[in-house]
């Protein structure tokens, strides 16, 4: 790759592709990211002359970038925001995080050129070291928790497995806390200062997974404008983590076997060879075994993944944990939803205490998040006294009840996709203190869309807000109205 290496984080591909053939033209060599954590991912690995960054980026913003590498710490090189009309309240905020010059767009080559300039002038700032203190003492909280002797046995077969160079191979039911397991492996390995980088094998779609994981060279196929690196490139020295490996395609597996075995691979459309040091953990929820037998999974990878195995045990097989776990998601959660103060009343967490859990930790964080998010501290016990069949049983000594009529599969995959429509929507509104032209945009949907779904899901202030009045330009502006 010709010319020095430049970042560019930016979500929208238009302007993405006008950013690198500025770039190219100007001699650097631009390395893309489309997200927050693709931009933290290059960081880790590489080393740049000077990083450009959109202020507004998909689901987060150039904020949160600036707040995490402080965290994360790295080398962008000198940071040059790009920003709209309607961003431009936060550049004190930016400035303040370490951005060192912003652009108004939309903006010409010229003063795109005096921008880089300008700051690859300046002294270079020295972001720091990542403080894995901050992520160890929060993960040994979280493991903390683990009181079962089930998962007091994880526990001891986590610490021995950090210290050794091998591969894990993590396998649960849905929602055990396979990740918690797979983060603890490396922030108690000697590689916690180095990246740890998560892949889900099963959110990718497979035309696009290889590029993910590997990388890909400008012109390696249409709409390759630019070198990607890829997650193992960008866990290098660290730990990268596959999630639903089951989910793996065939011609992956071979790939990934290979990487496993000589510690390097080529970019999609590269002929160079690129090294890795990289400690590989996988995890599935899928029986390996079976998939081995029927042909879907390698066997040689298996047993190459398979050098240590843990198990977590489902929440059903641990419940003395589930007033720990549930006083833990209270706590975080109250605190992000500015909700101080509330409780889980003794009644509900014997409630608790008897479901089914079959979305495991996951699902009672779910259930805690939405109790709060609705100021509802007894929803779970209304939602779920027709469905949960503890709660159908009646005392000792009580006559028989009728047994209920149970609703349809589509009447519950109705009923689940509208509490669903209306917890996303209930959380934009939380997260824009009910600016609902903001909350609109967040859920990518119009104004009015958005003033019909609050009326008919009956959502309403915790308490009275102050709500500006929309002005005609504003919703001339929008791009979602209409």
């Amino acid at each position: 790759m010709n010319g020095r290496p430049v970042l560019t984080v930016e979500a929208e591909p238009t302007l993405q592709n006008h950013l690198s053939d500025l770039l190219y033209g100007l001699g650097y060599a631009p390395v893309t990211a489309g997200s927050v954590e693709e931009a933290l991912a290059a960081v880790a690995s590489s080393r740049f002359d000077f990083s450009v960054v959109a202020m507004e980026l998909a689901g987060t913003d150039g904020i949160d970038f600036l707040r995490r590498l402080k965290l994360q710490g790295g080398d962008p090189g000198p940071i040059i925001m790009l920003f709209d009309p309607s961003h431009a309240k936060r550049i004190g905020e930016a400035a303040a995080l370490g951005a060192d010059d912003f652009l108004q767009k939309p903006f010409k080559s010229d003063d795109f050129e005096n921008a880089i300039k300008g700051v690859c002038a300046g002294p270079r700032r020295q972001w720091g070291c990542p403080p894995v203190d901050d992520l160890t003492a929060r993960l040994e909280q979280e493991t903390g928790l683990w009181r079962s002797p089930k998962m007091q046995e994880l526990r001891r077969v986590i610490e021995q497995a950090a210290q050794v160079h091998v591969t894990v191979l993590i396998r649960g039911e849905t929602g055990t806390g396979k990740d918690v397991a797979a983060r603890a492996i490396h922030y108690r390995s000697s590689r916690q200062r180095r990246p740890f980088v998560k892949v889900n094998c099963a959110a990718v779609p497979r035309e696009l997974l290889e590029s993910e994981l590997f990388g890909h060279e400008r012109g390696a196929f249409t709409g390759a404008h630019q070198l990607k690196i890829g997650k193992f490139e960008a866990a290098d020295h660290g730990t990268i983590f596959l999630d639903e490996i089951g989910d793996l395609h065939p011609a992956l597996q071979a790939k990934i076997l290979h990487v496993l075995q000589d510690g390097e691979f080529s970019r999609v459309g590269g002929k160079s060879v690129v090294k890795v040091d990289v400690r590989i953990i996988a995890a599935t929820n899928q029986d390996l075994e079976n998939a081995v037998a029927a042909g879907q999974f390698r066997e040689d990878l298996y047993y190459r993944l398979n050098v240590i195995q843990i198990v977590v045990p489902p929440l059903r097989e641990r419940t003395e944990e589930i007033p720990l776990l549930a006083q833990y998601f209270l706590h975080r959660y109250s605190k992000l939803f500015n909700r101080d103060g509330f409780v889980v009343e003794p009644e509900v967490m014997q409630h608790l205490l008897k479901q089914p859990y079959p979305g495991n930790v996951r699902e009672l964080e779910n259930i805690i998040k939405r109790m709060i998010v609705l100021n509802d501290p007894f929803l779970t016990m209304a939602n779920s006294i027709s469905h949960s069949p503890q709660t159908n049983s009646g005392a000792a000594g009580a006559s028989p009840q009728p047994e209920l009529e149970r609703p349809s599969l589509k009447r519950i995959a109705r009923d689940a996709a509208l509490a669903a429509e209306r917890e996303s929507i209930s959380m934009a509104l939380e997260q824009t203190h009910w600016n609902r032209v903001k909350a609109a945009k967040l859920l990518k949907i119009s104004y009015r869309a958005l003033l019909y779904k609050i009326k008919d899901v009956g959502l309403k202030p915790a308490r009275p807000q102050f709500q500006p009045p929309l002005h005609s330009d504003a919703i001339r502006n929008d791009p979602h109205h209409g």
